[in-house]
């Protein structure tokens, strides 16, 4: 028994590295609501050696979200992200990306396959509520950047994307691609401030053959122009999958009120990231550090950054660790304003949470899974009522999921009367 108690201590004892809420009956509250709604986060990123004996989900990891931690945090499900670094628009570019999306894709599915007890694949909204319901975690799939679909994809390479389980794609990442405009040009790469104005011919055709997949489409990293272009295009309602708040944070990759009015509008959400150089904008002399450590190591390109091997970027995070000697990390409080600013602005049943946890993302108190708990304690600590935690968390973007599973039979239907 000594023994159970003592396993059991050490998995539960990582998710109150912050302290419980003073007020008794406020944190009681917390973890009642926290136990009871379904904790999405929409953004996980995952290396390419994941799944493997390197590096094993089913254990305690290196990295901020396994399965251990998962259940000491109460994280219900999340979106593990198929993620391909901007590249050459080339054949070289795309074959090379298409290996990269490949392989991380196989390791959410061998994850998946080797802890069968634990998480399983939800491919809709109502899996993901009957795989809760079971005491197992849910595992989505999202893709971030659409580059590996390469020049010119077929309605058949979008539903195979479907039924490999992918449920959002992203139009772009840092740098432009075939599809649109980024909001971060890679100008060092050759790229210009736009190339395409929003979305090029083939950006307009790929949101058609999602909609008709049932497969949400994502503006995170994608510019202004792109993703407003994208909400006029798309016959259902789309989705922010990691983004901040520029009134908050003055970043080109976070929404300004329109956007989030206009994708209020759209039905759509979203899903606010605890990334915290998006929740709490870097001061001049912390811009200048970075820009330092960048050049001194040459990675001032973003596609530079993310061909990091571990050992390079592990010395990359130790020098910028300097950054908050001259200010304070942004912490969940600082998170949660981003929160409150987007539910002002776009309403309750429009935003949604995310980590981008081992893609850069984290704040103090929550830096890992295993802290999820601590976000809903500071949504209870302000007045956040039950069932608008459960939105926040989920709700809003089930609802969203089921819309666009929705609009894809609608669109069968249609195409099959017209071909009739």
């Amino acid at each position: 028994m000594k023994l159970k108690l003592a396993v059991a201590a050490a998995l539960t004892s990582t998710s109150l590295n912050a302290a419980p809420l003073e007020d008794a009956a406020l944190e009681a509250r917390a973890r009642a609501v926290h136990d009871k709604v379904i904790a999405l986060d929409t953004h996980v990123d995952i290396p390419l050696d994941y799944a493997t004996a390197a590096v094993d989900p089913g254990g305690f990891t290196k990295g901020q979200v396994d399965l251990p931690k998962m259940r000491a945090g109460g994280l219900d499900a999340a979106f593990f992200i198929v993620f391909t670094p901007q590249g050459p628009l080339t054949d070289e570019g795309y074959a090379k990306a298409h290996e990269i999306a490949s392989t991380r894709l196989s390791a959410i599915h061998r994850m998946i396959g080797a802890y069968p007890k634990e998480i399983a694949l939800a491919s809709s909204a109502a899996d993901a509520r009957k795989i809760a319901r079971s005491g197992r975690k849910a595992a989505f799939i999202g893709m971030e950047n659409s580059f590996p679909l390469g020049p010119s994809p077929t309605q058949g390479d979008i539903d195979a994307m479907q039924r490999a389980g992918v449920r959002y794609a992203g139009v772009a990442h840092f740098g432009h691609n075939q599809f649109g405009d980024s909001s971060n040009p890679n100008i060092e790469g050759g790229d210009a401030e736009e190339k395409w104005g929003g979305l090029s011919p083939a950006g307009r055709d790929l949101i058609a053959m999602l909609n008709r997949a049932g497969i949400m489409v994502d503006v995170s990293h994608s510019g202004r122009k792109t993703m407003m272009q994208t909400i006029e295009a798309s016959k259902a309602p789309i989705i922010a999958s990691h983004s901040g708040v520029k009134a908050i944070a003055d970043s080109p990759r976070n929404l300004d009120d329109e956007q989030l009015r206009a994708l209020a509008k759209n039905g759509g959400v979203a899903q606010i990231v605890a990334l915290d150089v998006y929740v709490k904008a870097l001061s001049d002399a912390q811009k200048a550090l970075q820009e330092k450590v960048r050049k001194d190591m040459g990675l001032q390109t973003a596609a530079a950054r993310a061909a990091m091997s571990a050992e390079i970027e592990a010395d990359y995070n130790k020098r910028l660790e300097a950054m908050w000697d001259i200010a304070p990390r942004a912490s969940v409080a600082d998170f949660v304003d981003h929160i409150d600013h987007a539910v002002k602005i776009a309403g309750i049943d429009h935003v949604g949470i995310a980590s981008d946890f081992d893609g850069g993302g984290g704040v103090v108190g929550w830096t890992d899974a295993s802290e999820t708990l601590n976000v809903t304690r500071e949504l209870v600590k302000r007045g956040y009522a039950e069932e608008q935690i459960a939105k926040l968390w989920s709700g809003n973007l089930l609802r969203v999921l089921a819309e666009v599973e929705q609009t894809a039979k609608a669109l069968a239907k249609e195409a099959a009367a017209v071909g009739g």
